[in-house]
């Protein structure tokens, strides 16, 4: 094992650094490899181990951006040295070095993995300069297009997710403006589990939910999924207040496993014809009321989330009497859980109250993104955890919303 070696001789100022592992047992070749990429003038760094085993150490120690490989070494051989080197550094050039009577082995090396190969005695200085190049620039190029499925896969799979956690308001007739945003707590992930829908029944009333399933993660995402889409179907079916909430609950377990997760949600019946609005609450906390004088939590009993305690069924039923024109704000905590400035404490449902009210006049959903954008910018430009928002608007369109 020897210290790494740097040049920079005869290399350009743009010249990158080509940080190079040469894996070798034999002393007199790795003398000459190291001699000819003096020789080609390249920027570089080059460390030598003799066996795979040391190679693992120097791989998880630094940075190396292309392996000179031996097909000879003592504890690997041939494709399985190919095959074992790209497995500990999947996203590094590799270039085989043969010998002279090995024909085959060189295009066996790269159908297993390798970006080239070189035969000992016959690399010249510019044959190496432009073989370590090229299979550093192929490899970096591997990665990105890895990398850009991923994140079209990723892209996909989150774009199916929003679909079932944002699905499109079911209205006929009603004159209520939806307005829906959900941003996930954490960037380059799953959508979490929050979950939000607005249908509107055969009775003409307008039903709408927002919930929050414990935890974050596909397992969070798709429970919470299953559980919009059940409350879609059961509220379309006719079920309403204690009985809809027991058979969520019912679904949660049967769909939960092994898991103990859990949700909280909040219920909301509008009716118009009467001004009111019937609110349950499932360990959620209340909605916000916007009218022309301000914006106010409302008042509402309390009941357990779903999933904590099997079999209690306590969700009682609070009725709030409604202006002819304002705004119903359902929320998930990811919106008030975050801190109120750097250094400050929570900003909780308080100091959202007064963020909203020092909010300008702007339409309702211009109002919702500008909340949430003030929320994320207390927060150090972070959401801590998932947010959901609904806003229901009726009437003419109230003074700060």
């Amino acid at each position: 094992m020897t210290a790494p070696v740097t040049t920079t001789d005869r290399a350009s100022a743009d010249e990158p650094t080509y940080h190079i592992l040469l894996i070798e047992d034999d002393e007199g070749d790795t003398l000459l490899v190291e001699e000819l990429l003096h020789d080609t003038g390249l920027r570089f760094e080059l460390t030598t181990r003799t066996t795979l085993a040391e190679a693992r150490g120097a791989l998880a120690d630094r940075r190396i951006n292309c392996i000179l490989l031996d097909l000879h070494l003592p504890d690997a051989s041939g494709t399985d040295a190919v095959t074992a080197i790209r497995a500990l550094a999947p996203h590094t050039a590799v270039i085989v070095l043969t010998g002279l009577s090995e024909a085959q082995a060189g295009t066996e090396a790269m159908a297993a993995g390798a970006q080239d190969y070189l035969v000992k005695g016959k690399v010249q200085a510019d044959l190496m300069h432009r073989t370590v190049r090229y299979a550093v620039y192929r490899s970096q190029t591997e990665r990105a297009n890895a990398e850009a499925q991923a994140a079209r896969l990723r892209a996909e799979e989150n774009a199916r997710l929003e679909r079932g956690l944002l699905p499109q308001p079911l209205l006929d007739t009603s004159t209520v403006r939806v307005t829906s945003r959900y941003l996930p707590g954490a960037e380059m992930t799953l959508l979490g589990g929050d979950f939000l829908d607005v249908v509107e029944g055969d009775d003409g009333l307008l039903h709408a939910v927002v919930g929050d399933v414990s935890g974050h993660g596909p397992d969070a995402a798709a429970l919470g999924v299953c559980l919009r889409i059940a409350w879609r179907s059961l509220v379309l079916g006719g079920h309403r207040g204690d009985d809809l909430l027991h058979l969520m609950e019912r679904i949660l377990i049967a769909e939960r496993g092994n898991q103990q997760l859990f949700a909280t949600c909040t219920l909301l019946t509008l009716d118009q014809a009467a001004a009111t609005a019937t609110l349950h609450l499932a360990g959620h906390h209340e909605p916000l009321l916007t009218t022309t004088e301000g914006t106010l939590e409302v008042s509402a009993a309390h009941g357990i989330a779903l999933g904590i305690v099997p079999g209690v069924d306590s969700w009682p039923a609070t009725v709030v009497p409604l202006p002819a024109a304002g705004a119903l704000t359902l929320y998930t905590d990811g919106l008030t859980e975050g801190h109120n400035g750097p250094g400050r404490e929570r900003l909780g449902v308080e100091g959202l109250l007064a963020l909203i009210e020092n909010l300008p006049p702007t339409p309702p959903a211009a109002h919702v993104d500008l909340l949430i954008k003030e929320t994320h910018e207390l927060n150090a430009g972070r959401h801590s955890d998932d947010v959901a928002v609904l806003r229901l608007d009726w009437g003419r369109q109230p003074a700060n919303g």
